[in-house]
């Protein structure tokens, strides 16, 4: 059988270096976040629904469509280890794009990760395969697997654009994607947030209770104050 009317694939598909990726693993999703310009998560209803819920890889992208997961199957195909299986749906929420069997290969083929706009179901046998899982919810219903799907090309997830070579890290607060072109400065920037954290959470253990560029301030200088 030929799927090749209905499915779509570059014939390369750009991967983010090892390196930088190990640069983001340990980061929380919102550090990286700041190093990226305050912005880049994906829409909070997308959320672990596993207990492992921490990762970084690089970007496979898959374009399901609704109700259909025929290009997230074919994507095992190209996928290659350390990637993050990221699926568009369209954000259509009546029927799974993925369950535990695939879950399962996808672990089987390197996948470090799967995340959706688009709901997941098997929620016991995502947590027996191990990597995690995000998506917007929960659903029992089944896809079909006619496509027309595509796989490594740009697409938006969560509102948010991805690409091939994009890296993207997950934890317990959600979903970041750094863009390519970003990612030396964010690299940089990065070490410049968790400084900042740092000092700021060694002034909650001091008791301090506000942060000094706010403590510093006459009240005046803070308030317009009203009789």
């Amino acid at each position: 059988m030929s799927y090749s009317d209905v499915l779509r694939a570059p014939r390369s598909i750009d991967r983010a270096p090892a390196e930088d990726i190990a640069a983001f693993a340990d980061a929380p999703v919102g550090n990286i976040v700041d190093a990226i310009g305050r912005t880049g998560a994906m829409d909070a209803p997308i959320k672990a629904i596993t207990q492992a819920n921490r990762f970084a890889g690089s970007a496979l992208t898959v374009d399901a469509g609704p109700r259909d997961n025929l290009a997230p199957w074919a994507a095992l195909r190209l996928a290659k280890p350390g990637d993050v299986m990221v699926i568009t749906t369209g954000g259509h929420m009546a029927s799974s794009v993925c369950g535990d069997l695939l879950i399962g290969m996808a672990r089987n083929a390197g996948i470090v990760a799967i995340v959706t706009d688009g709901v997941v179901r098997d929620t016991s046998g995502a947590n027996a395969v191990g990597i995690p899982v995000f998506a917007a919810g929960v659903s029992p219903n089944s896809p079909q697997k006619n496509g027309p799907g595509a796989v490594g090309l740009p697409i938006v997830a969560g509102d948010v654009s991805v690409a091939a070579g994009d890296i993207v890290c997950g934890d317990e607060d959600g979903v970041v994607v750094i863009p390519s072109a970003q990612i030396a400065s964010a690299k940089a920037e990065l070490a410049n947030v968790r400084a900042k954290e740092a000092s700021m959470e060694q002034a909650v253990s001091s008791g301090a209770t506000a942060p000094g560029w706010l403590a510093d301030l006459p009240l005046d200088d803070i308030f317009s104050f009203t009789e």
